[in-house]
């Protein structure tokens, strides 16, 4: 007897459900969905080419600030076309492969984004609780070497998934009910043992944007404890501000994140198309809202924005 080839038992391609249990909604639902996706596309190419031409934001937080939306950009541009498409009844199946690659720049841009984060932490730490130090701790090598870290960290913990998944045993499983590929969405139709898969998932969860959340939990309460010891009430209000928008950031990047992680492991009460929109929740809310909080929140920013937008109207 020829022995079964392990690739023949991998679907040639998935066919992806979108919301399931929703589906007379795709139609009204891809509305906001394309909205909120060109917003984020506009928001996050405005705020890089107003970092990258502008000399005088050439410093430690702006640089930042266009790492978090290069990750942004990859973290919405990996699954919402794929959605919109479902939505919109253009193409909802996916090769393995092709699978597997969104899967992976999905979870990677995450892991990556995450990281940049927490340096923008370590930042805003330095420059309240030890601003004479922050112009040697925070140079042009530094920041490029924090990049470099970032990309090291999420390609390494994101390229064993591959063969995770690829050592498994589909079976003809081939539909998907979701919008997009992700590790364990994958792993879930697989008729062989996936306990290595679940475990995986769990420990780089808690070791990468779980120890991210402490570590930047950590971070601030020693920037609140600071800001409190200050005598004057206007640099109490100072401090708070320069890192309001950046609390702002984490929560909403965190929260639903988490919530679709833990409710997807967890909360089995918790009916599926709810968990289907968290999952598209923190892949294309965090990236929208990202660089309108920094512009409104950033005067420098805003300035060069108007600058810029001004400039583009009298061009008209």
């Amino acid at each position: 007897m020829v022995a079964t080839n392990q690739t023949s038992l991998q679907p040639a391609s998935f066919l992806l459900l979108g919301m399931a249990g929703l589906e007379d909604l795709q139609t009204w639902l891809s509305i906001p969905f394309c909205l909120m996706y060109v917003a984020t596309l506009l928001g996050n190419f405005v705020l890089l080419f107003v970092i990258v031409t502008e000399r005088s934001l050439h410093e430690p937080m702006h640089l930042f600030l266009a790492m978090l939306a290069v990750a942004d950009l990859i973290l919405s541009s990996s699954t919402v076309p794929k959605a919109l498409s479902i939505f919109w009844s253009l193409s909802n199946t996916m090769s393995f492969h092709a699978c597997l690659t969104q899967m992976f720049f999905t979870h990677f841009s995450f892991i990556a984004e995450s990281t940049v984060l927490l340096a923008m932490a370590f930042d805003r730490y330095v420059a309240i609780c030890n601003p004479l130090r922050y112009a040697t701790v925070f140079t042009h090598s530094v920041i490029a070497k924090i990049g470099v870290a970032a990309i090291a960290r999420s390609f390494c913990v994101m390229f064993p998934t591959i063969f995770l998944l690829q050592r498994l045993l589909y079976c003809g499983h081939s539909v998907m009910p979701h919008t997009y590929c992700e590790h364990m969405g994958i792993a879930r139709l697989a008729c062989s043992d996936i306990s290595v898969n679940v475990w995986y998932g769990f420990a780089t969860t808690l070791l990468c944007p779980g120890l991210d959340v402490v570590l930047i939990g950590v971070s601030y309460s020693l920037i609140l404890r600071a800001v409190f010891r200050l005598s004057s009430k206007d640099a109490q209000v100072k401090a708070v501000g320069t890192c309001s928008s950046h609390a702002c950031v984490i929560l909403m990047f965190y929260t639903p994140a988490f919530f679709s992680f833990f409710t997807l492991r967890f909360g089995h009460n918790v009916p599926h198309h709810v968990h289907i929109l968290l999952a598209n929740l923190y892949v294309l809310l965090p990236p929208m809202l990202n660089p309108i909080v920094y512009s409104v929140k950033n005067k420098l920013i805003r300035e060069k924005v108007s600058q810029i937008l001004f400039r583009t109207g009298q061009l008209r």
